[in-house]
């Protein structure tokens, strides 16, 4: 999926921002997310730990929840960082699985380290993904 590299760059940025609003007392591994909707919209959303581990929300499920409750259901692609990570910061198999509900294979994942920016499509993360739509 061919997003510009302005865009890119805003969704990098305003999930560095949501970074800052996690909510991650136990790991201290804070993550940010921002999501952008084929209309050109863009959602963030950050991690938030709960004490009862399985309680936790990922950052890109917050981004895809509040995207979904304001009636958003096409996406483009997906920036997620951790400002705690020395490496990527990649959504874990879970979040895949989410995005996969709402997303062909080429949904763009946006993510960086040392400065420098990788990107992966929703298929190579996911290969193969569960589904019970028809006709899959």
């Amino acid at each position: 999926m061919s997003i510009d590299d302005v865009v890119k760059g805003k969704l990098l940025s305003k999930a560095r921002e949501a970074a800052r609003n996690s909510y991650s007392p136990y790991s201290l591994f804070r993550v940010g997310a921002c999501l952008l909707c084929a209309d050109g919209s863009m959602f963030v959303g950050c991690n938030v730990e709960n004490s009862a581990f399985s309680s936790t929300v990922c950052a890109e499920r917050t981004a895809f929840v509040q995207a979904v409750a304001a009636g958003k259901r096409e996406f483009k692609a997906i920036a997620v960082v951790s400002p705690d990570s020395d490496g990527l910061c990649l959504p874990c198999g879970e979040c895949r699985q989410v995005m996969s509900e709402f997303c062909a294979e080429d949904f763009l994942i946006l993510s960086e380290s040392g400065g420098e920016t990788a990107e992966f499509s929703l298929g190579g993360l996911l290969p193969r993904s569960f589904t019970l739509k028809k006709g899959n």
